[in-house]
């Protein structure tokens, strides 16, 4: 049965990696004062239903594409949901977890793209991520808790902004935002992989860092999205937890 699901999630997240986030995380890719896209490089509207990200071209012009890259969005995508099929198996908030994973790296494009993780996106994913998981709750075979998962989105997004207040230079307000959807599901587990993955998420970022430091890629103080690795070690912690239970 858990092989089933992991090539069900593993398909889900090839599908919505390769059709829906391209053209997603291109649109939402903007500095924070700007409005979001609403034409492809070429001018032609978006529309507001998903899509792939191609120009049709037209006059001549040769239909291309645009955006992060398909094939490597659909690769990643589908791998996260398969791990997470995996490691969670037959239980109902495997169907959560897996469901929202597309997100989560549309999140992460498009910090990665211009450093900044849209309340569109951060607000919505902490609701449904506390909503599915209550009702996952409800159904037999469910391995976590549920008031351990809104407490956990509080500690973590109460210690980010704890953070934020401290040195707002080195964190953006996203990141606290997004610390509330990461908290809940790493407390649906437990404190023990609550901790873990908000560890982890921290330690992504600090290896990545001095990868740059010490290749001369940047300085001490260089800033560099933090929201991908934030969401690596939450995905991380997830496993374990899924594996665990």
């Amino acid at each position: 049965m858990t092989w089933v699901i992991t090539g069900v999630a593993a398909g889900y997240g090839a599908l919505a990696g390769a059709r829906l986030l391209p053209r997603a995380a291109y649109r939402l890719s903007v500095p924070p004062d700007e409005p979001w896209r609403t034409t492809c490089p070429d001018g032609h509207p978006l529309g507001r239903r998903p899509g792939s990200a191609r120009c049709p071209g037209g006059a001549g012009a040769v239909p291309h594409r645009y955006g992060p890259a398909p094939a490597g969005v659909a690769v990643v995508t589908g791998a996260v949901c398969a791990a997470l099929g995996a490691a969670s198996g037959p239980r109902p908030e495997t169907a959560v977890f897996v469901l929202l994973a597309p997100a989560l790296v549309l999140l992460a494009l498009v910090d990665l793209a211009v450093h900044r993780l849209p309340d569109a996106l951060t607000l919505p994913l902490a609701a449904a991520t506390a909503a599915l998981l209550g009702l996952a709750q409800a159904v037999p075979g469910a391995a976590g808790s549920w008031r351990t998962a809104l407490l956990g989105g509080a500690a973590l997004g109460g210690g980010y902004l704890v953070l934020f207040l401290i040195h707002p230079a080195g964190m953006g307000f996203g990141d606290v935002k997004l610390a509330l959807a990461l908290g809940v599901a790493l407390g649906w587990y437990g404190w023990g992989v609550w901790a873990a993955g908000a560890f982890l998420g921290f330690l992504y970022g600090a290896v990545y860092g001095l990868g740059l430091v010490l290749r001369g890629r940047a300085g001490r103080k260089a800033a560099f999205a933090f929201g991908p690795f934030m969401a690596a070690g939450a995905f991380t912690g997830v496993l374990l937890g899924g594996f665990g239970a």
